[in-house]
Order: structure tokens, then sequence, then C-alpha cells
């Protein structure tokens, strides 16, 4: 048994390591979702007078329904923080010296990131439709209740429907109000009502439903509208006044939590989508489809039957098509339907036209009316297929976030919160905005539903298969010198050699060897030159000497210029900083390969690689002539600052 479940000591390591700090981001990551939807809800939860139960049964369903959100980013930040800490500890170099491949030290958190991708599966396809049904229930229960009662001093108050309530001061110890205007207006401006009074005192009912207003020492100004309204002249209202001690008045407000059943969003034909698995939605595709297809089909009827040929539907049965009829016999000439109406009286053809602009108005109302039922339709699939593909695409992104993480982490070498943190942000905010523009994109159906809702894992999915490869690879791409030698190479700036005075020269250059060297180098350069003045259009694709013997001298040529930096002499150190940096790669395939016989015969395109290849071609005749006349001048600066090898270069050419 034991045999069956031992795991490697290194995984377990890996894995000990991972899950605590996967643990911790998600918590971290569900947490700053968790502030996210606060910041945009406040506005509804606060001033209700909500429970802490209610409250806290809202937070609960927003951390559950936030967890497809958090967990992709809880995966990217631990892959990058674990990879992160074991490249900075070396430990990942170890690993990597032991023989044991970077992808096979991921392999136990490619499983397990495999199966938390298969929960977060049956996560949104079992639990997320229960949850998300619970909580938008929940949550527009939350928007519609009512505010909680607290008049403020000085400005009107317009929380309660049909009420204007204004209060000059409030006493909050004792909850008496002074100087109190109320404006009644629930009746319609015509029967407003405004009562002033000196102080009053607000309480509610014992079940919550109405507002108890006692006011003291005021007056009550109604309009009075009995009677036929013509009978007044002017501006002037009526109005009934009325002066009281003590007057009480009940105002209807629900100030209760009413809960919205669950069955208002199930039973909603544009919303129900959040309270579907993946069978339930992909029936709902199905039937809502078919009939979309029906309705076109009726339409399509229609607009033949009734909008372009509807006049021939007032003919008599047997003078239908008698028009067309005589159409075809050539004997007979159809008048034009214009000269037919010019032929009628005024009159008739303003009433012909009139009920031609009718029809022709009616017919555009009933078809924008049925546009408008299948617009909604539509949208309403769409908002199906966003939910039935994000199933697939949540734990797709949680795999392709672990192959992006782990990766990047294991080239930046960087541990801790602050660079994984940052990669992270930017990451995530990148895949947010892509994510977004996808989804919108398919609720809009401006995009087809599978290519909008994939279109995130598109981007990431190269992204991913780039870092993975470029860190099984040892890839230095987080190196600054790499990017700069390519700018450079792309640009044609030239690297320029720096040979400074050395205060202590451990091994002394032998001049000898360098003067003979120099010669060697200068022969194999006037050789190229020769031997390959020319390339033609197979030899371009086909020969492999050409670099082979550029890597060759640009081997010997570093190698004693190594050798020569050692040397005290400026004038031997200045010429010896003239000599150009050479590239060895002038191709973009490599001669005989695959793709170069592919770009061979591929005529057009070959040509213009070609052509491409051209300017690197004229930079590398020139560095050689360069490199041929550079070695003839220092090696006779040598044999003249040190007379003794002229002698020994004569007796070496005499033996």
């Amino acid at each position: 048994m034991n045999n069956i479940f031992h795991i490697k000591r290194l995984y377990r390591y890996i894995l000990t390591t991972f899950l605590p700090l996967f643990l911790m981001t998600f918590a971290i990551c569900l947490f700053l979702v968790l502030m996210q939807f606060l910041w945009k809800y406040v506005e509804d939860m606060v001033g209700k007078g909500l429970g802490l139960e209610v409250l806290g049964e809202m937070f609960f369903y927003a951390a559950l329904n936030l967890i497809p959100m958090a967990l992709p980013l809880a995966i990217l930040l631990a892959s990058l923080m674990v990879f992160g800490n074991l490249g900075e500890n070396l430990e990942l170099l170890s690993i990597k010296s032991a023989g044991i491949p970077l992808l096979k030290t991921m392999k136990p958190l490619i499983i397990l990131i495999a199966f938390i991708s298969v929960g977060a599966f049956f996560f949104q396809n079992n639990a997320l439709p229960r949850i998300q049904t619970k909580f938008y229930s929940l949550l527009i229960s939350i928007r519609q209740a009512s505010p909680e009662l607290d008049v403020p001093e000085g400005v009107f108050y317009k929380e309660i429907d049909g009420y204007n309530l204004y209060v000059g001061k409030k006493n909050r110890e004792t909850g008496m109000l002074y100087d109190v205007m109320i404006y009644e207006v629930a009746s319609g401006f015509n029967n407003m009502a405004v009562i002033v009074c000196d102080s009053a005192r607000m309480s509610m009912t014992e079940d919550k439903t109405m507002i108890l207003f006692t006011m003291y020492s005021g007056q009550q100004f109604q309009n009075f509208t009995e009677g036929s309204s013509s009978a007044y002249r002017g501006d002037f209202v009526p109005y009934a006044r009325e002066n009281f001690d003590t007057k009480t008045m009940m105002i209807s407000y629900d100030a209760n939590f009413n809960r919205m059943g669950e069955e208002v969003i199930e039973g909603s034909s544009t919303s129900n989508y959040v309270s579907k698995n993946l069978t339930e939605l992909g029936l709902s595709i199905d039937s809502m489809t078919v009939i979309l297809d029906s309705v076109n089909v009726v339409d399509r009827k229609l607009m033949k039957s009734y909008s372009h040929l509807s006049f021939r539907n007032s003919y008599p049965a047997q003078q239908k098509d008698s028009l067309i009829l005589a159409g075809h016999n050539a004997e007979v000439e159809v008048p034009r339907p214009d000269t037919l109406l010019l032929s009628m009286e005024l009159n008739k053809q303003s009433t012909i036209m009139q009920n031609a602009f009718q029809k022709a108005e009616n017919n555009s109302n009933e078809f924008l009316f049925r546009s408008l039922n299948k617009t909604t339709t539509r949208k309403t699939i769409n908002r199906h297929w966003v939910e039935w593909h994000r199933k697939f695409t949540i734990p797709f992104t949680c795999l392709l976030f672990f192959f992006i993480g782990a990766p990047l982490g294991s080239i930046v070498r960087k541990g801790g919160l602050g660079t994984p943190i940052v990669i992270s942000v930017i990451l995530f905010i990148i895949y947010y905005i892509v994510d977004n523009v996808g989804y919108k994109m398919t609720r809009d159906g401006v995009w087809v539903h599978w290519f909008g809702m994939w279109f995130s894992a598109l981007i990431l999915l190269p992204i991913g298969v780039f870092l993975t490869y470029k860190a099984m690879n040892d890839s230095v791409i987080m190196n600054a010198d790499t990017y700069i030698q390519f700018i450079r190479r792309l640009f044609f700036i030239r690297e320029k050699r720096t040979y400074p005075v050395k205060s202590v020269v451990i091994d002394k250059p032998d001049y000898n060897v360098i003067v003979d060297n120099l010669n060697e180098i200068e022969e194999i350069t006037n050789h190229i030159l020769e031997k390959y003045n020319g390339f033609s259009y197979r030899g371009y694709w086909n020969d492999e000497g050409y670099e082979q013997e550029l890597r060759m001298l640009k081997s010997k040529m570093e190698i004693t210029l190594n050798q020569v930096s050692n040397a005290h002499d400026l004038d031997i150190l200045a010429k010896a900083e003239e000599f150009p940096v050479l590239i060895s790669n002038v191709r973009l395939f490599k001669p005989g390969s695959l793709p170069a016989r592919i770009a061979m015969y591929l005529f057009p395109v070959g040509i213009l690689l070609r052509l491409v290849a051209y300017p690197f071609e004229m930079r590398i005749k020139n560095d050689l002539g360069n490199i041929a006349q550079r070695s003839g001048e220092l090696a006779g600066i040598i044999l003249k600052d040190h007379p003794a090898m002229n002698e020994k270069t004569a007796q070496n050419q005499f033996n």
C-alpha cells in the first residue's frame, strides 16, 4: 500500500511548498475581488437598516460567486512565487544540475492544477447555478428594500414616496423635529397639501409598515378643487386652511426587508441562464434557436404576403395577376404605374399616396415590433452561450495561468510578494481586459460565441507555450542585454570594442603567436572573399560552408584579440579596437534544412527573403575587408614596436 501511494521526496517538497502559498494567495485574491464587489454595490446596501445576518449571507454568496475570478489569479501568483523562490535560492539550479528537467519538476503541480481545474468545472456546473440564483435574488431584494429613515437637517428629504419633508433642526436625544414642512404630492400637483408646524415627532408602527407623524402647533394648506375648474378665472386657485394644536398623520412606508423568492430568477425568460447547468443551457439554446428560426420563417412569409405584394390581396379572384398575364402578351402594352397615378385627379392621387404611406408605416411598425422580440431572444441565446462556455474557459484559464506563472517564475528568479505581485497584476489586467472584450462581443452578437468566449485563451495560449519552451531551455528573455543586442542588429548598430590598459596582466601576450595568428586571419579572410564573392540563388539556400568558415574566422579573431588586450602599448590597443565585430549568421534558415528548401521552391517568397538578407551580406563583406586590412596593420605595428620580432620572423622564414 505504501508503494502505491509513494510520492518522491522532490515532489512532496514542491507540493508542500505550493499548497500553503496557493491557499494564502487564494484568500488574498478572493478578498480583493470581494472588496471590488463591495465598492460596486455599497450604495445599494448602505442606509437600509439591514441586519448582520442579511449582510453576512450576502457576502457569503458573493464570495462563492467570485471564486471563478479569484482562482486563476491565485494559481498565477502562487506558481510565480514558488518557482521564483526556487530560482532565487538556487534550488531550481540544483534540481537541474541533478539531471531533472523543469517539466518533470512541474509534474506534481501539473497534476494538482489539473485536479483543481476539473473541480472548478464541476463547481461551476453543479454548485454555481444554485449560488448565483440565491445571490441575485438576495441582491435584488436588497436593492428594492426601502432606505432607513434618517431625515437630515436643512434639506428636503425625498425618500418617502409622495412626500417631501423638510426639517430645520433635529434633537437626536429626544427625537423631536423642529421647523417642519411637509409637501404631500401623492395625489398630484393640483391636489397638493402643505403642512407647516413648529415641531413634530416621527415613529414607526410595530409591524414597520406605516410612519406615524405627530405634529404640534401648525397649519395645513390644501388646494380646493371641488366642482368645475372653469369656474375659477385667472391664476388664482382656492385652497383650504386648517390650524391645529396637535395633528396625527399616518403614511404608508414598508421598512421591512422582503426577500424575493428564487423562483423569480428561475422563472424569468431573460435571466434564468444563471440558474442552469450545462445540460439545461444546451436544451434552452436548442429550443430558443428553433423558436427563432420559426419566427424568421413566419416573418418572411408575412413580408412576402402583406408587405411587398399586399396590393394583390385586394383584387377579385378572377382579376388577380391580370396585369402580369397581360405583360406576357406582346400585343398588350401595360402602362407604367406612375402614368396611371398621374392620370387621376389630384384628390384621388392624394388619397392613394396617403393610403400607401399608411400601409408602409403600419408594416414598418409591425416588423419593428417583431424584430425587437427577435433581438431579445437573440440576446438571451447569447447570454446562454456565455454561461455555457464559461464552464470550460475558467478551468482552462487555470491551466494556462499555471503554465505562464511557473516558467516565468523560473526565468525571473524573484520570490516573495514584490515582483510576483507586480507581474501577476499586469498579466491579470491584460487577461481581464481581453476577456471582457470577448464577453461583450459575444453578448452583443458581434462575434461568434465560441470565438468571443475563447478569445482570451487564444491570446494566453501562445504566451504559455513560449514561456514554457524558453524556461525549459534556460532562456535569457529577462536579460536586458539580449534585447539591446537584438535592437542593435535590427537597426544595424555596430558594437564597439574597448581595450583599456590593464594595470595587472597575468598572462603576458606572446607577440610571435599573435603575429602568426594575424597573418593566418588575413589569409582566411582573403580566401573567404575570393571563394564567396557572390551567391547563386540555389547556393544561398544550400551552401553550408560560408557560415561555418565565418564562425571559424570569428573564433580565431576573438582569441587573438583577447591576447592582444593584455598589451601595454597604446598603439596596439588602439588598432585592436578598430576591428569590427563580425556577425556569423547571415541567412534566415539553416542552409540545406527543410525550411530553407521550402523557401527556395516558393519562388516569390524566396526572392523576397534573399533580398532581405542582402544588406547583411554587404555588411559582412565590408567587415571582412576591414579585418584583412586591420590584421596586416596590427602585425606591422607589433613588428615595428618590437624590433626583436623582425629578426625572429626573418629567421623563421629562412628556416
